[in-house]
């Protein structure tokens, strides 16, 4: 099954990072976030990708190059990049399509385009700039057995501020807040039917509040609750959270 990741946007939540690169190509540790994200995939059995490209595209594509001269071949066609990495472990073999989708195309036409060019009835997507330990093959198995056009991965969202409970004006509790008190968010990760480009009709919209919000009124949206890890990289904050990880030796995005 191809991944499609979302690698288009400016990322300007976090412009100390991105004015010369895009939020992708940000690096946590000596790899770009995109790095880990594939690598993550690919250890699950999953090493066929579609980059769906915009903002300093070059950059991405110069980097894909470069892998051959850093560990392992590439092999370059028309349509896809085939990249032979050597990990820590075991020879991973990523399969990889850049595509270019535009500068300013929002992200269903993204998703959209990367679909146009593959017959595949499933398709997994998620965002280029967030990590998470999904086992990605059972949030497949949930998807196949709901029978509904699409999955979303939801998340606890990480817990930023000190939690405070109060009677009477009386603080009972001061601490952190529990990723549990916060509810539940959309975390990427998606499954995705290519049936969903019948509800593609707002291309200039993003995918969140135009096909997500069709499958939603027609009840063709699943949650995957996944009480694990996840963190996205929005901010400069976020991004020293996963690069303090890999300091401390961990890869708790990691599932093998």
């Amino acid at each position: 099954m191809k991944v499609i990741i979302l690698c288009g946007g400016m990322g300007t939540r976090i412009s100390e990072e991105t004015d010369e690169r895009p939020k992708p190509m940000v690096a946590i540790d000596e790899q770009p976030i995109l790095w880990h994200i594939m690598d993550n995939f690919a250890r699950q059995g999953f090493n066929e990708f579609i980059l769906a490209l915009g903002y300093k595209s070059e950059v991405i594509k110069r980097w894909l190059i470069d892998l051959n001269q850093l560990s392992g071949s590439i092999n370059v066609d028309t349509l896809s990049k085939t990249v032979n990495h050597v990990s820590e472990h075991a020879e991973i073999n990523w399969k990889v399509t850049a595509l270019e989708t535009g500068l300013h195309t929002q992200t269903a036409d993204r998703i959209a385009q990367c679909m146009a060019i593959y017959p595949d009835d499933l398709f997994l997507a998620t965002y280029g700039d967030g990590l998470s330990d999904v086992p990605i093959s059972n949030l497949i198995d949930f998807h196949n057995a709901h029978g509904k056009l699409a999955t979303v991965t939801a998340v606890r969202p990480p817990a930023r501020f000190g939690h405070m409970e109060i009677h009477d004006n009386v603080v009972d509790r001061f601490g952190e807040k529990n990723q549990s008190d916060e509810g539940w968010i959309n975390g990427g990760y998606f499954v995705l039917n290519r049936r969903i480009l019948d509800y593609h009709t707002r291309p200039s919209e993003p995918f969140e509040t135009s096909i997500i919000h069709d499958l939603v009124r027609e009840k063709e949206l699943m949650a995957y609750q996944h009480e694990g890890f996840w963190q996205p990289m929005d901010t400069l904050r976020e991004k020293r959270i996963l690069s303090n990880y890999l300091l401390n030796g961990e890869r708790p995005w990691r599932v093998v």
